[in-house]
This record gives C-alpha cells, structure tokens and sequence, in this order.
C-alpha cells in the first residue's frame, strides 16, 4: 500500500460506503425518527445485495494487486518459503482487506439463511471484529512508521477506533440515530484520510518543506532536520484539523437538507411504546378474566 494508488483506492472504496451509509441512515431517521430501527446494509432498487457485492469485488481486486498483480517481477517468499522482511506490509493490508471480504460475505449469507432475531447483532459483531482487525495491524505495521508517515497513520488509527467503539454501541443501541450517524461518518472519513496519505506522501510537489523523497524498500518522506521534521507534524495535525472540521460542515449541512427534502411519514409509534401498550393489554385481560371467574365461583 505504499504508493499514492494504494492508498486512494481503499480511500474510495470506504468514502463511497461511508457516505451511501450516512445518506440511508438520515433518510431512515427522517422518514422514520420514532421509529428509527439501525440497518446492517442498504438493499437498492436493483439488487439487494449490491452494497455486498460491491465490497466483496473491490476486496478481491485488491487483495490481487497487492499479492499478485502488484508483485510481479518480485519475490513474496524467500527460498526457504518464509515471508521475505520488505514484503510483510503487503501481507497486513491484505489481511486487512480480507476481513472486508469476510464480513461482506457471511452479511450475504446471514442475510439468506440467518434467523431474523440475531442476524444484526452477528453482523455487526462481524464488523467489530474488522475493524479491531484492522486497528490492530495498523498499529502493530511492520513498516516503519516514525516519520511523517507514522503521524498520518496514528489519526488513521483514531478513525479507525471511533469506527470500532460505535460499532459495538451499536449492538445494544439498535435504535440509536447518533450511534448510526457517528459510525457512518467515521467511515467516510477514514476514505477521506486514506486518500489524503497518498496523495501527500507520494506526489512529489507535496512534499513539506526541507523534507525529501527517499528510495528505500518503498519510497519514504525523510526531513533534513528534526526541526524540519517537527514542522512537517504539525502541518499533519492542522491538515487533519481541517479536513475534518470541512467534512463535518458538509455532513451537517447535507442533515438540514435532506430534512427539507423528506417529511416524516404518518402513522409511525415508537416499537417500544407499543409493546408497553400490549404488554398493558394482556395485564388488562387477565384481570378481567380473573374476576369473571371469581364471580361465577361465588
């Protein structure tokens, strides 16, 4: 994944789910917001499963480019059949990439052969797991990660994690709007700073002042100083400072749209008040059955 085309398309591929998921999810809070119930995936007009198959292909091609196609002319194992140092990082991202796969096709599965009443909470402890999958070999990366491109990776690191905890919450919190939202955000997001990385780490006319490009396993961002060094970090925390207070905007203002454009639909109690209001009814039935019996006794 180190070069500018491994890191915009993953960027892509998770800004465009991130963002069809925060579409559909405000949707369903406005049409719905007391009944607003948490959906796993968003079935389309013309294919359920499309958001799945989409994730499962770009997964795929993926893992190819970065074990096959992208190695041609190069040696993933040394003789002895062990993996050679320079290409463990390939291996993580395609690991990473993998559980994507994973979670896209057993979604698939659950969603034909898996009983209602659990095929949520399974889904999403799925995702879970590929998201502390994916925490945990970006924090863990074989790659040195000290430099500027290490500073990039630990605000990847904090999307990646705001992405794990909410999707947990939502395990408990099904019918939680904030929950959905946060989530989806989180994912667009991380698309978002994932393009942002290769696009200021690999183009050369990026590249911050008394800093260079240098050939090594890959090419790295060297600084001539560690004052160069410190300069180019704090342009990063700015740089991420500003993306995200400029996608937050744009998220807020694409709310207050779509408000104006859907109307909540009539009809709609919220599921919890109802089943009180059941749960009332057979209490209210009971008693009066009881009395009846005791009047017919006397």
């Amino acid at each position: 994944m180190g070069t500018l085309i491994g890191h915009v398309i993953p960027g892509i591929g998770f800004f465009i789910i991130g963002l069809w998921h925060l579409v559909n999810h405000i949707k369903l809070h406005v049409l719905n917001p007391k009944a607003y119930t948490s959906l796993p995936f968003f079935p389309t007009s013309k294919s359920r499963h499309l958001e799945l198959y989409f994730m499962m292909g770009c997964s795929s091609i993926y893992i190819l480019l970065e074990l096959v196609i992208g190695q041609m002319g190069h040696h993933l194992f040394d003789q002895d059949g062990t993996i050679r140092s320079t290409h463990l990082r390939n291996f993580e991202h395609a690991f990473i990439t993998l559980w994507i796969l994973v979670y896209a096709a057993f979604t698939k599965l659950l969603d034909h052969f898996g009983r209602p009443k659990t095929n949520y909470g399974l889904t999403m402890t799925l995702a879970a797991v590929m998201f502390c999958q994916e925490l945990l070999l970006y924090h863990l990366h074989s790659t040195d990660h000290m430099g500027l491109e290490g500073h990039y990776h630990w605000y990847l690191q904090i999307v990646i994690f705001t992405s794990l905890v909410t999707t947990i919450l939502s395990i408990g919190y099904k019918n939680s709007f904030l929950v959905s939202f946060v989530r989806s955000f989180s994912i667009l997001f991380q698309g978002i700073w994932d393009i942002v990385m290769g696009i200021m780490l690999w183009t050369p006319t990026m590249i911050p002042k008394d800093c260079f490009m240098n050939k090594e396993e890959y090419f790295r961002i060297r600084c001539h100083t560690d004052e160069a060094l410190d300069r180019a970090k704090a342009l990063i925390t700015l740089e991420f400072s500003w993306y995200l207070v400029i996608f937050v905007v744009l998220t807020l203002c694409m709310y207050i749209y779509m408000i104006k454009v859907y109307h909540e639909k009539d009809g709609f109690e919220p599921i919890a008040d109802k089943e009180h209001e059941s749960d009332d009814t057979k209490k209210n039935i009971k008693s009066e059955i009881s009395k009846s019996l005791n009047e017919a006794s006397n």
